[in-house]
């Protein structure tokens, strides 16, 4: 009988030790008939840092059966060569998705065991003729708090997976939206805009209204980017010197919002699984922005054009 776990006893624990331990754990001790586990439900009995509620089941067939019934906090497997092969069971354990805490109970030496445990899947071994109650209930409890951590990590992991997939289905149905207005603002429009591309110089435009010229996409899309990391802040007049140019050239609102769309779809698309709302925000910001600045331009040449500058007189001259 391993004597030494079960009337070793260590001095009472101090209420700031017990904070780092559960009041209660519920634990199922597999073991076989050979060894019951009454000596461990003594040791643990006799030390009053937490209250253990210990469940036994003879063999590791009785064992998997009741934990597919019931829940616990721990699982303490006692490993008897021949008899009773722990490193067997939990392996097994955590190749059907098993995510308790084990930790083995034996008679051989730490240095021999702890590797081949670690290597299977559990979460440490106790030595019975050398380790103590506290020191068990001590392995427990940090067992119990890592699978909790990892439990919750998984649970959060999930939840921003699930979070970014909202997102990245929010990003679509707005440009699908903006792709709509395009095309409602297309259909009331009825016609094409091919000289205003033709105005941009030497880049001759194709049929299509939307073949928007290269270069002016790949600088719409530099601008973009650096708009998304650092805001509006440092990009007012590279954003005005654009306006005008726009207006120079006769792109329409609808042309430019096809530019944006073009290069923002882009961006997403190159996302991947990161997150799309900065992204989003802030190309709305640049749009608007861009909107504002290509109303202005235009506005400023309606006003020269309904009035257009005069000649001024030099002083001491009448007008014949």
């Amino acid at each position: 009988m391993p004597a030494t776990l079960a009337h070793r006893r260590t001095l009472p624990a101090s209420p700031k030790v017990w904070r780092g331990l559960p009041p209660r754990i519920r634990a199922l001790h597999i073991t076989t008939r050979s060894r019951t586990g009454a000596w461990l439900a003594d040791a643990l009995a006799a030390d009053s840092a937490a209250e253990v509620i210990l469940e036994e089941a003879i063999g590791s067939a009785a064992g998997l059966a009741q934990l597919r019934d019931e829940a616990y906090d721990v699982i303490l497997v006692s490993h008897e060569p021949g008899t009773l092969d722990a490193l067997d069971l939990i392996e097994g354990y955590r190749a059907g998705g098993a995510d308790e805490p084990l930790i083995v109970l034996g008679m051989q030496s730490e240095q021999e065991m702890v590797s081949l445990c670690y290597e299977v899947g559990a979460d440490g071994y106790v030595c019975v003729p050398t380790a103590t109650t506290r020191n068990l209930i001590w392995m427990a409890a940090r067992a119990i708090q890592l699978h909790q951590l990892a439990r919750e990590n998984h649970r959060l992991a999930l939840a921003e997976q699930a979070r970014l997939h909202r997102e990245h289905d929010e990003a679509d149905r707005l440009l699908g939206q903006q792709r709509a207005i395009l095309g409602d603002l297309e259909r009331l429009r009825g016609g094409h805009d091919d000289a205003a591309l033709a105005a941009l110089g030497d880049l001759a435009p194709a049929h299509d209204d939307f073949d928007l010229p290269e270069p002016l996409v790949a600088h719409y899309r530099e601008l973009l980017r650096t708009y998304v990391i650092m805001g509006s802040g440092n990009l007012g007049c590279e954003l005005k010197r654009l306006g005008q140019v726009l207006v120079t050239a006769g792109l329409s609102a609808r042309q430019t919002m096809h530019l944006h769309l073009r290069v923002l779809e882009e961006m997403v698309r190159g996302l991947g699984a990161r997150s799309t709302r900065h992204v989003m925000t802030r190309a709305d910001l640049l749009v608007l922005e861009m909107m504002v600045h290509l109303a202005e331009g235009y506005r400023q040449r309606y006003r020269e054009r309904v009035e257009p500058p005069a000649q001024q007189l030099l002083p001491g001259f009448d007008p014949e």
